[in-house]
């Protein structure tokens, strides 16, 4: 079985419904997929694109043997599902589920599967809550740890810890 991190994103309507909506569809996903690790949920300014709300930002670790790509394709089918309208780059949206890392494998299918992110090492709404449940795992690009790549970045963003649990089926997974 993979380890997969994901990262969740949101910033339009219940952004809690729409972690939480999206948390449920990814555990029930095929292929023994289940959920191992929940971060605490964090507050963050929009980047790039500015005029819109803040987002809620949390990762979810989960063990699957679904392969990378398959995975991807679920990911963007939930998005679908909870109404994700891809007009502005980096603008508003219900839900933003991205594939951070996928083992420590590095994967180059452009333009839609590269893994491990490509802008995860800049991003501290990213590594923030990556740090929650995998601060000891190395980056398979720049092998350093999650925590040393978020030490770099953690001063360039502000990222507030919004609520410890995301709902309490996941409050075990927590840290």
């Amino acid at each position: 079985m993979a380890k997969a991190y994901i990262a969740l994103g949101s910033n339009l309507g219940d952004r809690l419904s729409h972690l939480s909506d999206a948390i449920e569809a990814i555990a029930s996903l095929p292929e023994e997929t289940s959920v191992i690790g929940v971060s605490s949920i964090y507050e963050t300014k929009p980047v790039g694109y500015l005029d819109q709300p803040n987002f809620l930002n949390a990762v979810l670790v989960i063990s699957t043997d679904l392969k990378a790509d398959r995975l991807l394709t679920h990911l963007l089918a939930i998005e679908q599902q909870q109404k994700r309208v891809r007009s502005i780059r980096n603008g508003p949206r219900t839900i933003d589920l991205d594939l951070l890392l996928y083992d420590q494998q590095i994967i180059e299918q452009p333009p839609t599967l590269i893994v491990p992110h490509p802008r995860m090492q800049d991003r501290a709404f990213v590594l923030r809550p990556l740090c929650d449940v995998a601060a000891n795992v190395i980056h398979p690009v720049f092998t350093k740890t999650i925590q040393a790549l978020y030490e770099v970045v953690s001063g360039k963003e502000d990222v507030i810890c919004y609520r410890k649990t995301l709902r309490r089926d996941y409050e075990g997974f927590v840290n």
